[in-house]
């Protein structure tokens, strides 16, 4: 059930700049309202109110519209006209295609003494006998009554003959309303039917379980071509039996086109989208092309820099772009689409800047690269190893192969610990500490007029 809302007002009063409270005019048509409300308290300076083509029963909550000129209820459920004394200004009454069969509620319309035109075109009131003549005359004030003006030698003609014609109207107004009776009891019969026959359909509505061995598997081809057939004969079956215009059949047409709506937009229904991952679990970035933009990514050696053009729209307004630079990788929003660079070494971002070209509209993102961040540009070749000879069968090479610890043996004879005493060689052992030190030169070594005196110690 639709109920008439301040939103859905609201959505409808856009050349009002969504104000309610200064509405003059409002169009609520083909929403399937089922009832009038709130209406008569949010704009009270109403003049011109559509709400043809829902599913209203009835006219209720409109006795405040003082202001109200034109309403227009066209194909709607309404019955009996009512309710309408309080629009004073009231001139151009719309019921076309409705059900009113009690032709004797226009005389209700009598307070309204601005009322100038009025539809009755498609009601069933529009069948009896004398129904113009009786409108006519009941309805001093009107000037046009279906579409057509009315004549001042009819309205005499009408006024002559009303009593007679108020009679015929009234014992046609009692047969219909018995008719009304039935056709409501039978289609709430054929109402309770419809339930207790999905119920049947249900397992267990008698509070036992059946196993129906005739049950095709869920997923076969077979299974699906019946049930499209079910689907299609149930659909022919209700559009091809007659039955009689009756708000009980409109709503049931309603309620029907409604499930048919849901059923397909629940077939074409798309599945949601899994949301998209930028950064794993585990902290690794992920490179994402959702633009699928072209783009290409430069190392600049000699300005110690990196720099990415994305090939962004040439027409494409800059304020639909975001751009964010981390230190390890590049983001940049087209549109609500995202596009993820890993960039191959470490940049500086409140060093970066992004520029966009006036010709081709191409996005250029310069970011220089971090301090300390070393960077190869050429490479050394290694010399070739020397592997050993595998063949060889020496007891050795055997150990070492087999991972055997070897140890080098040294001779204990040629072993000896460090004298602290001998680190200087003695040549005469039995002198003094002098003596040892002397050092004993030729003559051949001496310039001329040395003296060798003993009394003279030496020189350490």
């Amino acid at each position: 059930m639709v109920y008439i809302s301040e939103d859905m007002v609201r959505r409808r009063a856009e050349h009002n700049e969504c104000e309610i409270f200064s509405l003059e005019e409002v169009s609520l048509h083909q929403q399937d309202i089922e009832r009038i409300e709130h209406i008569d308290r949010w704009c009270r300076d109403l003049r011109i109110l559509y709400l043809q083509n829902n599913l209203i029963p009835s006219i209720e909550n409109l006795g405040r519209l003082k202001k109200l000129e034109y309403l227009n209820l066209a194909l709607n459920n309404i019955e009996v006209i009512e309710n309408l004394q309080g629009c004073e200004s009231l001139q151009k009454l719309d019921l076309t295609v409705n059900f009113v069969g009690q032709l004797s509620s226009v005389e209700s319309l009598q307070h309204n003494v601005h009322l100038r035109e009025l539809f009755l075109v498609g009601n069933p009131c529009t069948e009896f006998e004398g129904y113009r003549q009786y409108v006519v005359a009941s309805l001093p004030q009107l000037k046009w009554l279906d579409g057509t003006e009315i004549s001042r030698s009819e309205r005499i003609r009408a006024l002559q003959g009303l009593e007679e014609v108020r009679r015929c109207v009234q014992q046609q107004e009692r047969e219909y309303l018995r008719r009304r009776a039935g056709e409501k009891e039978e289609a709430q019969r054929k109402a309770a039917g419809d339930e207790g026959g999905n119920k049947e359909g249900t397992p267990g509505f008698n509070g036992r379980w059946y196993t129906d061995i005739n049950n095709t598997t869920p997923g076969s081809k077979e299974n699906k071509e019946n049930q499209q057939a079910d689907e299609e004969r149930r659909e022919r079956e209700f559009w091809q039996t007659p039955c009689s215009f009756t708000p009980e059949s409109r709503l049931e047409a309603h309620r029907h086109l409604e499930e048919k709506r849901r059923a397909k937009e629940k077939q074409t229904e798309k599945k949601p989208k899994a949301p998209r991952t930028l950064i794993t679990a585990d902290g690794r970035v992920m490179n994402v092309n959702e633009p699928k933009l072209d783009f290409c990514l430069t190392e600049d050696d000699e300005n110690n820099r990196i720099v990415l053009d994305l090939a962004v729209y040439r027409h494409m307004d800059t304020s639909l772009i975001d751009v964010d630079v981390q230190p390890t990788f590049a983001r940049v929003s087209v549109k609500g689409k995202i596009f993820q660079m890993v960039l191959p070494t470490e940049v500086k971002p409140d060093s970066s800047t992004a520029q966009r070209s006036q010709t081709t509209g191409h996005l250029v993102l310069t970011m220089p690269r971090a301090e300390g961040e070393i960077k190869v540009t050429e490479t050394v070749p290694r010399p070739p190893r020397v592997r050993p000879n595998t063949c060889s069968k020496l007891p050795e090479d055997n150990k070492r192969k087999h991972n055997v610890p070897e140890r080098l043996e040294v001779d204990p004879s040629k072993h000896s610990a460090i004298d602290l005493a001998n680190i200087v060689p003695r040549q005469n052992t039995r002198g003094g500490p002098l003596e040892t030190s002397r050092i004993t030169q030729t003559s051949g070594s001496f310039s001329d007029g040395f003296v060798d005196d003993p009394d003279v110690p030496p020189l350490v």
